[in-house]
Formats: C-alpha cells, structure tokens, sequence
C-alpha cells in the first residue's frame, strides 16, 4: 500500500544549504526546484536575475503547494547575493561543468558548514563571475554522448550527493 504524507516515517533534518538560481527562469523549472527545496528541507531558495511568476499555473502544478513551506528570495545580482553568502560563511558551491570542475559524488561535504549551491539558465549556465568567485566547481559524470541536463534533474542529483554527507543543522 502507498504511503500518504501522514504516514511516512522519514526523520525531518534541516540543512545548511541555499540554492541559488542564476537566472533559471521556465516556471516548470522553478516549480520543479521549490519541490525538490521542499523534499530536501533546505534553508531557502534565492532567485537571482529573473522576475518570480507565481501565478503561473505551470509553475503552480509542479510546485504542488511548496511554494507554502519553502522560503525564498528574489534579487537582480547573483555576484552580490554570492558574496554577501560567502561574508556569512558559506562556501559558494557552482554546478557547472568546467575544466577545473569535480565530480559531485568526489566531494566531502562533511567539510563544510554551510554551503550555497549555485544552478545556471537553462541555456547559458553559470554566469562567469560567479564561476570565478566559486569556492568549488562542481560537475555530475555523464556517460552519454550530452554534456549537460535539464536543471532540475541536475538539483535533484546534486542535493541528494550533499544531504548524504552534509550535517544537519536538526
């Protein structure tokens, strides 16, 4: 028998974590990312670059109510939201495939305190400046002939391999 939300037993943890989207924008998209906030019980989502639609109803089906339970913010600059983050002590994390780029399941994130991990535009990825400020570039193997993955399948990899190892903050 399925389980409902009433009846699963998973043990509610809360992370040092913040997603911060670099100019995602297709409302399916950020539906997706507030589901998968929600499912990872991050600290909040910070939307950099692009205008929030909420009423969209595409938007509104994939969310599924958790636009309710994840905070979130909006700002123009990504560059500013990194830094101010990195003042507070996170360490700026940029999934992106790059030349000096790891593999995500390589890291340690025990490590860490806090971190803020960056996801690109759908099109055009990480902007370079925060590529150049990052902490760590992080990238997830593929063994296809692609070289990149809708961004939300890239979220929901990448917060899974942290939350393995990350400590909650409860």
């Amino acid at each position: 028998m399925q389980k409902t939300h009433e009846t699963t037993d998973f043990q509610e943890k809360k992370f040092p974590l913040v997603l911060v989207l670099d100019g995602v924008s297709g409302p399916a998209n950020v539906g997706s990312l507030f589901r998968l906030a929600d499912a990872f019980n991050v600290e909040k989502i910070i939307f950099c670059g692009t205008e929030l639609h909420l009423k969209s109803n595409r938007l509104k089906r994939t969310a599924r109510s958790t636009v309710k339970n994840v905070i979130f913010e909006e700002h123009d600059n990504s560059e500013v939201v990194c830094r101010n983050l990195q003042e507070s002590g996170y360490s700026i994390m940029a999934l992106e495939i790059a030349a000096e780029s790891v593999p995500l399941e390589e890291e340690k994130y025990d490590t860490y305190n806090k971190i803020a991990l960056v996801l690109g535009n759908e099109n055009s990825g990480i902007t370079s400046n925060i590529l150049t400020m990052a902490d760590k570039l992080l990238h997830i193997n593929m063994f296809g002939k692609n070289s990149s993955m809708n961004v939300t399948h890239a979220a929901g990899i990448a917060l899974f391999e942290i939350t393995k190892s990350l400590h909650p903050v409860r």
